[in-house]
């Protein structure tokens, strides 16, 4: 997938991801990439500053944990961040709408 195309998309894709449960860094790329089906590989250096944004204007809190014997640092979402994230849902789908109409074809009338 093109990367451009993620542009203004970030922040919904992540806050989706931690909408379930906390979890580090890694654990946040491997699911964009499992929930794409494999369509979304999205480089640390892009996740990890958007992250950080994030935790900065409260939509995400952090804390280090030790996962599998490692320390990490693992987000979660803070209920501004569910807020954020329904703002961004219903966004994403009237963006969608109007795209689609546009690029729906159209049915031409016989005549």
């Amino acid at each position: 997938m093109n990367p451009d195309a993620l542009r203004g998309h970030m922040d919904a894709l992540l806050l989706s991801v931690l909408e379930r449960e906390p979890l580090h860094g890694y654990a946040i790329i491997e699911a964009l990439q499992e929930r794409s089906g494999g369509a979304l590989n999205v480089p640390t250096g892009t996740v990890y500053p958007a992250l950080r944004r994030l935790e900065r204007i409260g939509c995400l809190a952090s804390e280090w944990a030790t996962v599998g014997g490692r320390r990490r640092r693992t987000y979660r979402l803070t209920d501004s961040g569910r807020k954020q994230l329904e703002g961004e849902r219903s966004a994403w789908a009237e963006f969608a709408s109007v795209i689609g109409g546009v690029l729906r074809p159209r049915v031409t009338q016989p005549g």
